[in-house]
């Protein structure tokens, strides 16, 4: 039995009760049961998270409950909760979606199967009130499907929900413990892993994501972001090129950074550098850039459909970009 078991690892901070128990009860409810579900509470102030987590602890063996004395931050409390696991497999939950209750089972069966580092799904995203809003998160965002190894994609983009993977031990050991330029726990997953024994995906919605007003991390359009962002820094055409920075820099370039930091291959520490020199000149061009060839090269999938116009107008074209911006 313990030979595949599967560890569950769950960061709360000051969840919402509601979403929180559902979210549990889909956990231990999984037509698998072989698994070991690890909760670490990043020091919530909210009495009733660490009172229900105690309640959830003593209903079910199979939860062990960590509660932090002071917080540690995202990342961090992932990277408690990966040196908590000792498990063959090992998958990454938030704690406001609701899991399909075979998940696991189809995910354990699939990556024995394929024999890969990394494997993921596909999801429905939901609202505060369980409406389904996107029957393909995917699509919705689209976003590649990735299988194999050697993507040099995705040293530079994001591709992959942290709560749809399920990873190996494996990879685990060579996460932890995190370098200095970790920005996301579920990004560096799928940068080694692409490096091991490669990536596999199950093309079904195995969770519903939630998206709503406390979201860290929202499936949010670019609509939405820009309105957020404009809120915060005012509307102008300098407000719009910090906004195009901080997205080349948090969303792009400091992947690309946590990925040289991880990689263990020559060839690929050579197309890293070069991607985080390409970051570099689009930061530097401030109204046009007509060298698009750097795009194509380096952030180009099958799959990414109407983005790459999106992405190109906000790299390559920022003038353009500033009209849809101040309106």
């Amino acid at each position: 039995m313990e030979e595949n078991k599967v560890d569950i690892l769950v960061a709360t901070y000051n969840s919402e009760i509601n979403y929180l128990k559902k979210q549990i009860d889909s956990l231990i409810n999984q037509t698998y049961s072989n698994i070991k579900i690890y909760i670490s509470d990043d020091a919530s102030n909210n009495i009733n998270v660490k009172e229900l987590l105690i309640e959830y602890e003593k209903k079910d063996n199979r939860i062990k409950l960590f509660l932090q004395e002071k917080n540690l931050g995202l990342n961090s409390n992932f990277e408690f909760l990966l040196k908590q696991s000792t498990s063959k497999y090992i998958v990454f939950c938030d704690q406001d979606d609701i899991w399909h209750e075979d998940k696991i089972e189809k995910m354990v069966e699939k990556i024995q199967n394929e024999n890969v580092d990394l494997l993921y799904s596909d999801a429905r995203q939901i609202d505060e009130n369980d409406v389904v809003l996107h029957n393909s998160y995917l699509k919705y965002k689209k976003l590649p499907i990735i299988k194999g190894k050697n993507k040099s994609i995705l040293f530079a983009r994001h591709t992959i929900l942290g709560c749809t993977q399920m990873i190996t031990k494996d990879v685990k050991e060579k996460m932890v413990n995190f370098k200095s330029q970790v920005i996301a726990h579920d990004w560096l997953s799928v940068v080694i892993a692409n490096e091991g024994k490669g990536i596999s995906y199950i093309d079904e919605k195995l969770i519903d994501y939630r998206l709503h007003t406390n979201n860290v991390f929202g499936g949010r359009d670019l609509n939405k972001n820009i309105t957020n962002w404009k809120k915060s820094n005012g509307s102008k055409y300098n407000n719009y090129l910090n906004y195009r920075e901080n997205v080349i820099n948090n969303a792009y370039e400091n992947g690309a950074k946590m990925s040289l930091e991880y990689s263990q291959n020559e060839e690929n520490k050579q197309i890293i550098l070069k991607q985080i020199q390409y970051f570099e000149k689009l930061k530097k061009h401030k109204y046009i850039y007509l060298n698009i060839s750097g795009y194509f090269k380096y952030l180009y999938a099958k799959g990414l459909g109407t983005r790459i116009i999106k992405e190109l107008v906000l790299f390559n074209f920022p003038i353009l970009g500033f009209l849809k911006f101040k309106n």
